[in-house]
């Protein structure tokens, strides 16, 4: 399998769900949310890992082919105790794409794509360390796009942010700049605390698409029709993606020019993700 080609390079919202609350699963895909990521990490305190674990083995059965299609699982950190039985759950449940939090390392990365060969990868750069390594996660086995954890980066870093936390506009860039070279889909923005305020949600999702990330995490279902919307291609980037993928068939996947600009992969890759996301493709 081809990790870009999953549908979940297309998805502009992420929506997370403890893995603890079984009873949220079908909620949560019914909420809109093109992925919904079953969480294992922060969600879940450390005495309740086991329990949401069985809680998503034993959820597993009851989701159609094409929910699973839609669901991802983030695990927990690589090194934590935890981190193994995270990966034997992906591995028997064939998930789709698995979340990695605190990613740090090339190794790392491999490692878990060694386990899940047909899984895609989503590394969440959440550290110093993590950042400074951003290439050669990006450029790891299976990666399909980076995720961006604003809050930890912010205290492994000892920032004090202002609301539009424009500390860490370079961060956010560093990872848009990572995943271009590296030929991956757009990267996700991290989340918004606030659940409520609609101004501050649509301002923050502008932001990361404005600065070239194709989605962005959501922790309330109330966020995601904020950040879909957001997200929506205009009239002219649908008209432009469709250009693109008329000259790209008409090549039969050579490089070829539009109007000026080279059309390679990624730029193949932006054009079909625009239009999934405008349910055109």
């Amino acid at each position: 399998m081809n990790p870009l080609d999953t549908p979940l390079g297309y998805s502009s919202n992420f929506l997370f769900v403890p893995g603890t609350r079984p009873d949220r699963f079908l909620k949560a895909l019914d909420s809109g949310a093109d992925t919904v990521v079953l969480d294992l990490e922060d969600a879940v305190a450390e005495e309740e890992k086991v329990n949401a674990r069985n809680a998503i083995r034993a959820a597993w059965p009851s989701f159609t082919e094409e929910q699973k299609q839609r669901l991802a699982i983030r695990s927990n950190s690589p090194g934590s105790k935890f981190y193994s039985a995270d990966l034997i759950l992906a591995q028997e449940l064939s998930v789709t794409c698995l979340v990695i939090p605190k990613s740090e390392s090339l190794d790392q990365m491999n490692g878990a794509a060694a386990i899940l060969p047909d899984t895609a990868i989503v590394p969440m750069i959440e550290s110093a360390i993590g950042l400074s390594k951003i290439n050669e996660i990006a450029n790891s086995n299976q990666v399909l796009r980076l995720a961006l954890g604003n809050l930890d980066l912010q205290a492994d870093l000892g920032m004090v942010c202002d609301q539009e936390e424009t500390q860490l506009q370079t961060a956010r860039f560093q990872i848009v700049l990572a995943s271009r070279l590296a030929r991956i889909a757009s990267p996700i923005d991290g989340v918004t605390t606030s659940t409520d305020d609609v101004g501050r949600i649509t301002d923050d999702a502008q932001r990361a698409k404005s600065m070239g990330f194709g989605g962005k995490l959501c922790i309330h279902p109330k966020q995601v029709p904020i950040v879909k919307a957001t997200f929506m291609p205009t009239a002219d980037e649908i008209t432009w993606a469709n250009r693109v993928i008329e000259a790209d068939t008409a090549s039969k996947g050579a490089t070829v020019k539009l109007d000026g600009r080279m059309i390679d992969r990624p730029a193949v890759l932006l054009a079909r993700r625009t239009l999934a996301i405008a349910g055109k493709h």
